[in-house]
């Protein structure tokens, strides 16, 4: 009798967004950590300019080089095998179009982060197309993707989040006298940051008001959408994961602490990625019990206000009276064995592996459609 066929995965990467280097990375850890006795495995890679291409299965290659991310690389010919017998394909298609392999899979691992792949786009397109897929779906990702839309969903759910204002491109070009005014109002010092962004690119403190301008060009550079939020002065910055369930509550990580040291003022994108020994974690966070509990209460009603599926970071700022602040919510957070959202697992019992195959054997179970 012929074994049962294992389930095929396709690990999708890369993407259009100023993340395609971090993506890659995540997914150099995620294909190393996949049980190949449990999966087949099809790496597929979407280059910066959009083209869809079949990756070489080499998780060494998507590793950092010191200071160097790596990238899917678009112009060259990647072959992989597919199926049992041994035939190749090659699929080199543009994104607007769904690669054939994605229609031969049993559920897709969408490790993209930022904007086209994290905010709904890859979801939609899978959704369209029956396919299984980790993590949350349209409406979850877009959401969690814009901060700003995000942050009206937490606090209409009466959730703690931060004080902030949105400015457009065309506000600042058309009105920058009322920009002015509403982000002075906030108070300083403050943050710019691309609304539509993640892993701390293009965000920048703002010091006082003579710093505004300059801080907003900065943030443009990435998003025509941008979030200016009050620092919250004095608040540690402590991170909460959650884990979805096929039937019941979420499930959430012991929390961490992030400590950032040297010359950066924020948890920036070199103090998360590049920075050696300047960035401390405390894991678990030394917080009181309760306030530990309570942390992780809110990190599930977030989770459930955005109605998230599969996996989520939560961060929040605790304040020196211990009181709680969401900073934002992320539904595909960093994901290589030395991010923050492992991590955590790992401290609470989850090992790394353990996760992924927790993450798609959760994705193999759900439903398609309407859930």
């Amino acid at each position: 009798m012929n074994e049962p066929r294992k389930p095929r995965v396709a690990v999708v990467f890369g993407g259009r967004s100023s993340e395609h280097g971090i993506s890659c990375v995540t997914a150099g850890s995620v294909l190393a950590a996949i049980d190949r006795e449990r999966y087949d495995v099809v790496p597929v890679g979407i280059a910066a300019d959009g083209r869809w291409v079949l990756e070489a299965d080499d998780p060494a290659r998507l590793a950092i080089n010191g200071k160097d991310l790596p990238e899917v690389d678009g112009t060259r010919a990647m072959v992989a095998m597919l199926g049992a017998e041994g035939e190749t394909d090659l699929v080199i298609t543009r994104a607007a179009q769904v690669p054939e392999v994605i229609g031969e899979v049993d559920v897709v691992f969408p490790l993209l982060h930022g904007p086209w792949g994290e905010d709904g786009t890859l979801q939609g397109m899978l959704e369209m197309a029956g396919v299984r897929y980790v993590g949350s779906g349209v409406l979850a990702s877009a959401v969690g993707m814009d901060k700003a839309f995000m942050k009206v969903v937490l606090a209409a759910a009466g959730l703690p989040v931060t004080p902030g204002t949105t400015v457009t491109r065309r506000e600042w070009e058309t009105d920058p006298a009322g920009v002015l005014a509403r982000i002075e109002a906030l108070g300083f010092p403050a943050f710019a940051k691309p609304a539509r962004g993640g892993s701390s690119i293009g965000i920048s403190k703002i010091h006082d008001a003579a710093e505004i301008g300059d801080c907003l060009e900065l943030a443009f550079e990435h998003d025509p959408k941008v979030l200016v939020e009050q620092a919250m002065v004095g608040g540690r910055e402590v991170e909460c994961g959650v884990l979805g369930t096929r039937d019941g509550e979420p499930e959430t990580s012991r929390p961490a602490e992030v400590r950032t040291g040297g010359d950066h003022e924020f948890y920036d994108f070199e103090a998360k990625y590049l920075a050696d020994q300047q960035t401390e974690i405390d894991l678990p966070a030394d917080l009181p019990p309760e306030v530990e509990q309570e942390l992780r209460r809110l990190a599930v009603r977030a989770f459930d206000a955005l109605s998230c599926e599969g996996l989520a970071r939560v961060d929040f700022f605790v304040m020196p009276d211990h009181s709680l602040v969401i900073n934002e919510l992320n539904t595909m957070p960093g994901f290589t064995p030395t991010s923050m959202f492992p991590q955590m697992w790992a401290e609470s019992g989850v090992d790394y592996a353990t996760l992924v195959d927790r993450l798609l054997t959760l994705a193999l179970e759900r439903d398609t459609g309407l859930r």
